[in-house]
């Protein structure tokens, strides 16, 4: 076991360990730590706790200290320069005549780097462009081609749900999402109702999912052979898997009958599957 205290650098974003040391931290305290981009100021939010060894990829890096009145100070003088610094990098992008689109500006507490993040439909030589930021801060620069998705995540925004982006609210990683699920939970293939503002796939058919995949365990699916409450021999022609109701075309009958999925026997059940029409038409709304 070894203690650690949890981290995070951004309102909603992952959590790193350190090693507290004699440090006693506290759930909201400021904390000075060494991270791969230089010295950080981040939030705790995993106050001292003992973990299990294996739950560790690599060595903790120990917490410098935590923040004091004068580290919050700087970290209010930083975001001021990263205001300035995003105001002085798009003058420079539209001076250079650069295809791309400046999203965010992230400077290290010890002011070693200053980070940019933007977005581009195509590669961008932006070379000359980091000597001119260099010119300006004095300091290393670092430019981020980023994805939509990335983007979302860091303007943030309110869904078709009328809530804020799940991914700036509450999600620390962007989970895989498939078109696979919008066909499972019976979702109109329509680019448009089954896309983010960001135009990817909606976060949320992910954490609707599971429920889903239990649904479709009990649920016979379109095309299962079935057999109704009057013995006959049906084919499925629609199912609704969140109220269990079906309607079944018989062989006896050209008009197709609605029972419960509990009023059914499943003689044979059906698969789920994209054709290739519908995978070529909407796999670019899986990308990232």
């Amino acid at each position: 076991m070894k203690e650690i205290v949890g981290i995070r650098f951004k309102s909603v974003g992952k959590i790193y360990y350190f090693s507290p040391g004699d440090i006693k931290a506290n759930v909201g305290d400021r904390a000075i730590v060494e991270t791969v981009r230089g010295v950080e100021c981040g939030e705790v939010v995993i106050a001292n706790r003992q973990i299990d060894d294996n739950a560790i990829n690599s060595p903790l890096k120990p917490i410098i200290r935590l923040a004091d009145a004068n580290d919050l100070r700087i970290v209010e003088k930083n975001k001021q320069r990263e205001k300035d610094a995003f105001r002085i990098c798009e003058e420079k992008i539209a001076l250079r005549k650069l295809k791309m689109s400046l999203v965010d500006v992230e400077c290290t507490f010890d002011n070693n780097k200053m980070l940019f993040y933007f977005t581009a439909e195509n590669r961008v030589d932006f070379r000359e462009l980091v000597k001119d930021l260099a010119a300006v801060f004095r300091t290393r620069i670092e430019l981020r081609q980023i994805g939509v998705r990335d983007e979302a995540k860091i303007l943030g925004g309110l869904g078709i749900c009328g809530r804020e982006f799940c991914c700036k609210a509450h999600m620390g990683d962007f989970n895989p999402v498939s078109i696979k699920m919008a066909k499972e939970q019976g979702l109109s293939l329509n680019p448009t109702k089954i896309s983010g503002t960001c135009g990817r796939l909606m976060c949320c058919l992910k954490n609707e999912q599971a429920a889903y995949d239990s649904l479709l365990k009990i649920t016979p699916k379109v095309g299962a052979i079935v057999v109704t409450p009057a013995g006959d021999k049906g084919r499925v022609e629609d199912a609704n898997l969140i109220t269990g109701k079906l309607r079944v075309k018989t062989e006896k009958s050209e008009v197709p009958v609605t029972l419960d999925r509990s009023e059914v026997k499943l003689l044979k059940d059906a698969e789920v599957k994209l054709s290739k029409e519908e995978l070529k038409a909407l796999k670019n709304l899986e990308d990232k």
